[in-house]
């Protein structure tokens, strides 16, 4: 399938680097050809000032150079200014960014403080009650007059200090009124960032960067390149740049894979001019991810580039998978089957016996007699694959371009009911960082994956067959394709964070991973939750110190209960919902 070329990427099988304004944030600068700018947030509580002029500093030393802090309150936005001259005075001119949600009053004190503040669409000056009504024109235009009383003083304010302003949108807490005309979806995402956008744009202030983020990789890959067509469609002064992140991202391996796919899948576009990777983690630890996720795909912007270009194999805006036809093997691939997993031949038996009893099992040996292994620009091989039965197709090792783009080439030139054998590297074998070659594994795979592309995947980043075959499943995971465990939508540590996060959210791992389906949301304060906790099944929030309130969906079902009997009580919350299994006994 072939769609009409998109004004989200001018080619899908090449790197072009989206051209933005610039947008100075004290002495660095976002946008306008600038290298991706390296952010992260501080942890500690912003009445906190050593402890957060302490962790300011080590996120410098470590590569950050962007500090955002949350000030949920007039107080938190006043001690800015105590943060902001401690770091002055220890020589550290790292520009500082508020993070405000509900509070327009904090959001001006912080204004006075820092070089750039970050708003919420969804809970600046709308109010979300998640209640379900019809606005008729009317009512929704004086709706927006009512938002405007109430942005356009923090707008004046920004342009008389010369500072800058993130619109940053997120799945799961758009607006009451945005929800029942658009849905909780990309569309509405976009459309809640511009309202707030235009009315910077009648006030005379461009100093705007966006944002999209999403727990979903799929949703926000979807969002962030319908808001560049949006962008694009509105004028070439709409040119402002553009955050990326993918908000509550988890930890560990999980946290860096999802973080790999969304982000790394719109870098790899050409899309983003600052990234933040949100892991439930020390805060210095996202770092070394971004810092590897900006160093990858800078190698893309050097790599070769095809002869012709390609239209789009895939619907950049709403996920749709390449309908291919059955490969009929043990098992089938293509054809509406699950992705399946491939390991090298000589791999999968004793991959086959460890995986006994398990959901992470090998699934495909990889032969290259049995696989059609072309060049993505050979036109006699393309042509020789034809009409005839379904062959299962891969591109040759040692082609020269990155697989993500020589897979679209791929999808985009052969019949679409062959169907595809994905694989993450051309060049195995290959000695790497071990950070690295699990980022670029989660990135080639991902995106395409994301695009729909892709019956099964053969992973040879990781040269452990039983690494290998582990990640293979979670970048599936990820992805949405399979699911063999419970999804976490973890959010990162900062300043509102009732609970200590990363304790918590492993004694909940522990006692529910293996609920295969169930997603479960972690989130440290009623900011996070239930407005993005987005789709989770059940929700784990902070109501207030040593309390917890759980959710069924976005529904508060049990309050304050202590910290100490939570996952207990979340347990039975399961159980009570039918979805709770009992542990395997290994």
């Amino acid at each position: 399938m072939t769609h009409s070329a998109s004004p989200f990427v001018p080619d899908p099988s090449r790197y072009i680097k989206r051209s933005s304004r610039e947008v100075p944030v004290g002495p660095v600068t976002i946008g306008g050809g600038s290298p991706v700018v390296l952010q992260s947030m501080l942890t500690s509580d912003t009445l906190n000032t050593e402890a957060c002029v302490r962790e300011a500093l080590d996120l410098v030393e470590a590569g950050c150079e962007l500090v955002r802090i949350t000030a949920p309150t007039v107080k938190d936005a006043a001690n800015l200014r105590a943060i902001r001259e401690e770091l002055r005075r220890r020589s550290c001119p790292v520009p500082l960014v508020a993070d405000i949600h509900f509070k327009p009053e904090a959001a001006m004190e912080a204004a006075q403080w820092v070089d750039k503040v970050r708003i919420n669409p969804g809970n600046y000056a709308d109010r979300k009650k998640f209640v379900v009504r019809s606005y008729t024109d009317a009512e929704y235009a004086s709706a927006v007059e009512q938002l405007e009383d109430s942005f356009l003083p923090l707008v004046e304010l920004c342009l008389r200090r010369g500072i800058a302003l993130r619109i940053g949108t997120n799945h799961g807490s758009l607006s009451d009124r945005i929800l029942n005309r658009y849905g909780d979806t990309p569309l509405g995402m976009v459309e809640s960032a511009l309202e707030y956008a235009r009315i910077c744009r009648k006030a005379g202030f461009h100093r705007i960067v966006f944002s999209m983020k999403a727990s979903n990789p799929r949703i926000m890959i979807s969002a962030y390149r319908r808001l560049v067509a949006t962008l694009q469609e509105l004028g070439p002064d709409w040119n402002y740049p553009v955050h990326l992140g993918v908000t509550e991202a988890g930890d560990g391996e999980d946290g860096r894979v999802k973080s790999a796919v969304g982000i790394g899948a719109l870098l790899a576009d050409g899309i983003g001019d600052t990234i933040r990777v949100s892991l439930t983690e020390d805060s210095v630890r996202e770092i070394p991810v971004a810092k590897a996720l900006r160093s990858l795909v800078e190698q893309f912007a050097t790599a070769p580039r095809p002869r012709d270009r390609i239209v789009p194999p895939f619907d950049p805006f709403s996920f749709q998978r390449r309908e291919s036809h059955r490969w009929d093997r043990n098992p089938t691939v293509g054809g509406g089957e699950p992705v399946r997993v491939a390991v090298l031949e000589e791999n999968l038996a004793a991959l086959e016996a460890a995986s006994a009893g398990t959901e992470i099992v090998p699934e495909l040996g990889y032969q290259p007699r049995l696989v059609e292994e072309v060049d993505p620009e050979d036109s006699a091989a393309l042509t020789a694959l034809g009409g005839g039965p379904p062959r299962l197709v891969t591109i040759r090792d040692g082609c020269p371009y990155p697989p993500l783009y020589a897979f679209r080439m791929l999808a985009a030139r052969i019949p679409a009911h062959h169907p595809i054998l994905l694989k993450d590297t051309f060049f195995p074998g290959e000695e790497g960082d071990p950070l690295r070659s699990l980022l670029n594994s989660a990135l080639q795979l991902g995106a395409l994956l994301c695009d729909g592309i892709g019956d099964a995947i053969l992973l040879r980043g990781e040269a452990d067959p039983r690494k290998a075959l582990e990640l293979s499943y979670n970048i599936l995971q990820a992805t949405g394709n399979r699911s063999f465990k419970a999804d976490f939508v973890a959010c990162p540590s900062c300043g509102r964070t009732l609970f200590h996060l990363q304790e918590t959210t492993a004694r909940i791992r522990k006692a529910t991973g293996h609920l295969k389906g169930v997603k479960i949301a972690v989130m440290g304060c009623i900011v996070n939750g239930p407005g993005e906790m987005a789709d989770a099944d059940f929700g784990y929030v902070g109501g207030a110190p040593g309390k917890v309130n759980l959710y069924v969906g976005k529904k508060a079902v049990r309050f304050n209960i202590p910290q100490e009997q939570a996952v207990d009580s979340l347990i039975s919350l399961i159980a009570g919902e039918g979805k709770w299994v009992e542990p395997p006994s290994s």
